[in-house]
């Protein structure tokens, strides 16, 4: 009996021996690294499968085992993960578990209108074109905004999403990522702001933002133009103007597309566009409604990326002969 018994423990040390050995062995994977998706829902057994289906050589069944007796089996995450060559089981059940996801990233810049967006959602890496081929108007539907238009919607950051993720779910977080500042933005308006609403400072951000060289001289931008639109005073931005133009616009903004009409001619129309005209950052979002305390009506390019700010035309049209026209 102790013969046997003491048999017994050897080939339990044996195979609690060889199981270790197992967990830590360097898998073989058919590439340098292969894309394993885990839907929600899935079983411990079906996780197991897919882990070989995608390409790493282990027996499912003992993966499988390993996931059950190990406890975490009901930790799996669902997700989009990178498996890499020379994973072992204990590693790969780790990297299941805490959810660590093969992550890229897309960026999306201050001052990009809604086409530069589609434009760079449409490169970016594993990012499934679910918008590709729809109208905008059906895009903000999709996203529970039927009616809106998309112009400046979207907040300005770097988002990163798993491979394999739609673009209308890095759209739906940089739209909220924008609802949410404009509201944290709007509880801070100036009480003598001509702004009605923050509809109204979405857009008078997003002209800010075409308009800055420096990002210092936004609040005195802002300044401007609230005090033309208290007065009833045109806006006269150039930004909007090529903005109405659309693909007309050729580079060079002539004196006659100054002088045609278009909704966002802000030198034929008094008052704000009626959208904004391309994605307003934080920065530019708190100038619009937190303008310095300026009476300057004009403002003209130094040259240099800066701005000189003027109260009355007269000194406005020195400003313009000595930086613009060098007398």
């Amino acid at each position: 009996m102790r013969r046997l018994f003491a048999l017994f423990v050897v080939i339990v040390a044996l195979l609690g021996g060889a199981a270790v050995w197992w967990l830590n062995q360097r898998l073989a994977v058919s590439a340098e690294s292969v894309d394993l998706s885990v839907d929600p829902g899935t079983s411990v057994r079906g996780v197991a499968q897919a882990v070989c289906d995608a390409g790493v050589q282990v027996n499912p069944a003992l993966l499988y085992w390993w996931f059950r007796l190990s406890g975490d089996a009901r930790q799996i995450k669902a997700g989009s993960y990178e498996i890499e060559r020379g994973v072992s089981p204990r590693k790969l059940l780790r990297k299941l578990v805490r959810g660590e996801e093969s992550l890229r990233a897309v960026t999306l810049v201050e001052g990009w209108n809604f086409t530069q967006v589609r434009a760079a959602l449409l490169k970016a890496e594993q990012l499934k074109p679910d918008t590709q081929g729809l109208t905008p108007d059906l895009i903000m539907s999709s996203l529970g905004k039927p009616g809106v238009h998309p112009e400046g919607r979207f907040f300005p950051d770097t988002y990163n999403y798993a491979k394999g993720s739609s673009d209308l779910a890095v759209l739906k977080r940089a739209m909220r990522a924008m609802d949410k500042r404009l509201e944290t933005a709007w509880s801070q308006r100036q009480p003598d702001t001509p702004l009605k609403t923050p509809e109204q400072a979405l857009i008078l951000a997003s002209i800010v933002e075409k308009e800055t060289g420096r990002a210092s001289d936004r609040p005195l931008i802002a300044a401007v133009f609230s005090n033309r639109l208290r007065i009833g005073m045109m806006l006269q931005t150039d930004p909007t103007v090529i903005y109405g133009l659309g693909e007309k616009f050729d580079g060079n903004l002539r004196r006659i597309d100054l002088q045609t009409d278009t909704p966002w001619n802000t030198y034929t129309r008094i008052g704000l566009p009626p959208t904004p005209i391309a994605m307003p950052g934080k920065s530019a979002l708190l100038a619009a409604v937190q303008p310095a305390p300026s009476k300057a009506l004009y403002f003209v390019s130094r040259g240099d990326g800066t701005s000189q700010f003027s109260a009355s035309l007269e000194e406005h049209n020195r400003a313009v002969n000595k930086y613009q026209r060098g007398q």
